[in-house]
């Protein structure tokens, strides 16, 4: 089931080593602020009792994605935060920095889609190979909930006609909660630019066609799959109560529990950022808690000791929901060079893991994507790191 909502989001590329002359609008993007809640008035009033910002995003975002990698930091919001935050930051810099940075003209919308009854790999690739055929450019992000393509606006009944072609169905409500699911997906994440334009050639006829044409244009840039085994990322979600919209009562001027945890995400959040990581993706959306995948030592910014009532000492109690265990390992293509009007990167990648990592023996790696404005990253388990690697490199880069 796939739930399309009109969303009008930009896509910002920063540059690595400019990151820390966002920090300021990536943090006003990603805190609530009294500017944001339209329930309080110019005086910071709402019929003359004072109102705190609400905690939740879901009544500012409906969708964002903050992310971090070794090569950039990629940012989707809306057109308007775009403009608002991140234009005046990008005016303020010399002119050789302003020109490393880039804000796309088209505008994205948003499709949630309940992915479940597929594993990872066959998952990414039946969402993305009819629009990748039908040479539509695309964002794959997977959350630890859901799964979520971003497609160009002027796209949008093309998309629709290419995925009920095969067998999608769209939600009606727009508004629907679509994967409801308590526990965490296999191999998940955030994902990235495939074209911001048409293809200069006719689309493919065939995957394997897809599959054959994403790796000879990725050998003609000279892009090889790269690994830093020293990053180990896990995928989490906000406890869902954390999601809950927090306001200050008139009586006793105290905040609910809810809202205590939510102030503590923010503060784990803050701290993380302003750590400059080495990689961090974060997804807010208006129908699910907060998304997060993060360098393992980042963890502890989360914690907190809480009371044992069990023995009276002492325990370390989480804001995030997640399998700590399930460490991934990033793989990463670098984009940059690639021409704009390329496309089905995503669909070709995952085609080639579902379709290169399976024998009479071994199933297929489990794998996420996460592709940002100028990289493409794979996400594998330790285990499944070399067969990934082998796979991707193929036949013809085995030398």
């Amino acid at each position: 089931m796939l739930n399309l909502q009109d969303t009008q989001l930009a896509l910002i590329h920063i540059p690595i080593e400019l990151y820390t002359l966002f920090l300021e609008p990536i943090l006003q993007l990603l805190l609530p602020n009294r500017q944001n809640d339209s329930t309080v008035k110019a005086n910071g009033t709402t019929n003359g009792t004072y109102s705190r910002p609400r905690r939740s995003w879901a009544y500012v975002h409906p969708f964002v994605n903050i992310s971090i990698t070794s090569i950039e930091c990629s940012i989707a919001c809306s057109r308007t935060l775009a403009q608002e935050l991140f234009v005046p930051a990008i005016e303020s810099l010399d002119a050789a920095s302003r020109e490393k940075i880039s804000i796309t003209k088209d505008n994205y919308i948003v499709m949630q889609v309940d992915g479940e009854g597929l594993d990872a790999g066959q998952r990414v690739l039946e969402l993305t190979s009819p629009l990748a055929m039908a040479g539509i450019s695309i964002f794959f992000i997977t959350t630890y909930f859901s799964d979520y393509i971003l497609v160009p606006h002027r796209c949008r009944g093309q998309v629709i006609h290419a995925l009920e072609e095969r067998g999608f169905a769209f939600e009606t409500n727009a508004d629907a909660y679509v994967n409801p699911s308590s526990h965490v997906r296999n191999a998940s994440t955030n994902s990235s630019l495939d074209s911001l334009g048409p293809p200069s050639t006719p689309p493919p006829a065939t995957i394997s066609e897809l599959q054959t044409r994403t790796f000879a244009t990725l050998n003609r840039h000279n892009i090889q799959p790269t690994v830093d085994a020293d990053i180990r990322l896990i995928q989490f979600s906000a406890r869902k109560d954390s999601g809950s919209s927090s306001t200050l009562a008139t009586t006793g001027g105290s905040w609910s529990a809810s809202g205590a945890t939510e102030d503590r995400l923010h503060l784990g959040l803050v701290r993380c950022l302003i750590s400059r990581p080495r990689f961090l993706s974060i997804t807010l959306t208006d129908s699910e808690p907060a998304s997060l995948l993060l360098e393992e030592h980042l963890l502890c910014n989360f914690d907190r000791p809480a009371p044992n009532r069990m023995n009276g000492g002492a325990v370390m109690e989480s804001v995030l929901l997640g399998n700590r265990e399930d460490v991934l390992v990033p793989i990463v293509l670098d984009l940059r060079t690639m021409p704009t009007e390329s496309t089905g990167i995503v669909c070709g990648v995952a085609g080639r893991l579902v379709g290169r990592t399976a024998d009479a023996i071994q199933d297929s790696v489990e794998m996420s994507y996460l592709s940002t404005a100028k990289a493409g990253t794979v996400m594998v388990s330790e285990t499944d790191l070399e067969r990934a690697l082998e796979a991707l490199k193929g036949p013809e880069n085995q030398d």
